[in-house]
């Protein structure tokens, strides 16, 4: 009989909905509070295609919390103004998960981000994939992102990015 903890399904989809929430809202601050305080915090995209070929290329590489806080900063006080802005939605649906020890959780979520650019209002599928995350769950049951890796279908991407999807 498989075992369902409701409690811990709702806290991982809570945090899938507040990491989209913040990148649909532009609050990279926000973004960043959904990642764990740990050095070994990262955010990583790239093409599956890349991934099925051992390639470690990708759109990009933030390999700990120091990068995930640049891209912070770059997003916010370096590259604004210096871009085409565009607005993202994301939909995502938690495939599964399970407990890989007594403070982690592996996730597997498919999603999809569509983008509007501001100046045109034209709208249009940005990328397709699935997020591979490592949750940690800490001592009080809060849950955040150790690792994520955004692994897109889309291999050519209709524009650059600038937020991470």
């Amino acid at each position: 009989m498989i075992q369902i903890d409701t409690s811990l399904e709702a806290a991982l989809d809570a945090l899938l909905l507040a990491d989209a929430s913040a990148l649909d809202g532009k609050d990279m601050q926000g973004w960043l509070g959904n990642y764990a305080e740990e050095d070994a915090a990262s955010y990583f995209c790239r093409s599956v295609e890349n991934t099925e070929h051992d390639l470690a290329l990708g759109f990009m590489y933030d390999d700990c919390r120091a990068r995930l806080e640049d891209r912070v900063t770059f997003v916010n006080d370096i590259w604004v103004g210096t871009f085409q802005d565009y607005r993202t939605r994301h939909f995502v649906r938690r495939m599964r998960y399970e407990r890989t020890g007594a403070s982690t959780v592996e996730m597997r979520s498919n999603f999809s981000v569509f983008m509007t650019a501001v100046d045109s209002g034209m709208t249009q599928v940005l990328a397709v994939g699935q997020y591979l995350d490592a949750v940690r769950v800490g001592r009080d049951g809060s849950l955040k992102l150790l690792s994520r890796r955004a692994e897109l279908d889309t291999s050519v991407l209709p524009r650059y990015l600038v937020y991470p999807i």
